[in-house]
């Protein structure tokens, strides 16, 4: 509570002292409230910006919760006590010891020295508070950086061992030094890609649409009839966005070699969409190839289909399929989009990763992108359609 409005207790059952207390503190815009005992002060303590007792209010009674509740404060808090005694008389020491942060005054006195007394007491208070403040938002604040520490501490593996799988599986299927040198840079800039992505986002997440125009645009022919996609906004945590722009590239990459962008009038779909509700919500995407060389399937198991089983099934627990239809390859994937605590996640060994991401947002309409290179819809023809029921 601000202590500007917190009212100031007072303690005073015989005698004026209370009404007293009240008109003068009344005058000056100060909020009070009187208590009737000692038990009902204590359960006020910690809304009050202060408080005046009479010290034969406390000699009488009995002080053992007042005494508990002054020796439980925390650290940062001493409250500000006034203590009210009689002419000539001196303070009880059990009294002010017990009070600890107290300021005494002699009845009667002027009314502008408890006014004087009663803001001094406010105005400390209100600097505890500040400091209770101040100490909760670094804790917070601490609390915080640890956790960064821990998803950069994780993330950070990955990645290192991300590129370590690529580097011995690109050795294992490389012909030469020069094939391997483009194929490695290649798939180390599709991974750096997707982390520029996430480093815009502050590496919460990154659109999907973004992800395969970055992939997908150097393949268009200029005049946005090659790249054709459609889906809702849809945007993936990190542990999601990785894998899936790695195996995006992978895909494109074959497409470029033997699929829809080897030949002048080929030409690609990517469609997708999320399905499900709350704990059920899933990302199901179809990338359809049309019109390129005639498809048939492979005699052996490639790097780029095993890296993309890897990534998918075995990182991310997607469900995915492979279709050598002969007008074009087919590949679909359906994956959870909830994202599990971060202590549920084991660093990635190469072939292996962590659990599925955190649950993203998706937009309620549907964009058709042609062409482009950039991820905005003004490099390319948009349309927005209303999203299917």
């Amino acid at each position: 509570m601000d202590e500007h409005t917190a009212p100031v207790l007072i303690l005073a059952p015989s005698g004026r002292d209370a009404a007293v207390a009240t008109a003068i503190l009344g005058e000056v815009g100060v909020s009070s409230t009187v208590c009737p005992d000692l038990d009902t002060l204590v359960s006020g303590l910690d809304c009050a910006g202060g408080a005046i007792v009479t010290e034969e209010a406390l000699r009488h009674s009995d002080r053992k919760a007042l005494a508990g509740w002054i020796r439980q404060q925390l650290p940062w808090s001493d409250f500000p006590f006034v203590l009210l005694t009689s002419r000539g008389g001196h303070a009880d020491v059990g009294v002010t010891d017990l009070l600890g942060n107290v300021t005494v005054l002699e009845r009667p006195f002027h009314p502008s020295v408890l006014v004087n007394a009663v803001r001094c007491a406010t105005r400390a208070r209100q600097r505890q508070r500040e400091a209770e403040a101040y100490l909760q938002e670094r804790k917070r604040s601490e609390e915080h950086q640890t956790l960064l520490i821990r998803e950069l501490q994780h993330r950070v593996k990955n990645t290192l061992a991300t590129v370590q799988a690529l580097l011995r599986a690109t050795a294992r299927s490389a012909s030469t030094v020069e094939d391997f040198k483009q194929v490695f840079e290649a798939r180390v800039l599709s991974l750096s890609r997707t982390h520029d992505l996430l480093v815009e986002n502050a590496w919460r997440a990154a659109p999907i649409r973004d992800i395969l125009c970055s992939e997908l645009g150097p393949y268009d022919d200029g005049a946005g009839t090659r790249v054709l996609l459609a889906g809702p906004a849809v945007e993936l945590s990190a542990e999601l966005a990785v894998p899936i722009g790695m195996a995006i590239h992978e895909l494109t990459t074959n497409a470029a070699k033997y699929g829809a962008f080897s030949t002048p009038r080929g030409w690609l779909e990517v469609e997708w969409d999320v399905r499900g509700l709350d704990g059920g919500r899933k990302l199901q995407l179809c990338w359809t190839e049309r019109d390129g060389p005639a498809v048939e399937p492979p005699s052996r198991k490639g790097f780029g289909s095993s890296l993309i089983q890897r990534l998918l099934a075995t990182q991310c627990r997607a469900e995915i399929d492979f279709a050598y239809d002969r007008p074009g390859l087919r590949f679909r994937m359906s994956v959870s989009l909830i994202r599990p605590a971060l202590d549920e996640m084991s660093p990635l060994r190469a072939g292996e990763a962590s659990a599925p991401s955190r649950n993203p947002q998706d937009g309620g309409t549907i964009q058709l992108w042609r062409g482009g290179t950039s991820s905005g819809p003004e490099a390319g023809r948009c349309v927005t359609l209303p999203r299917p029921s």
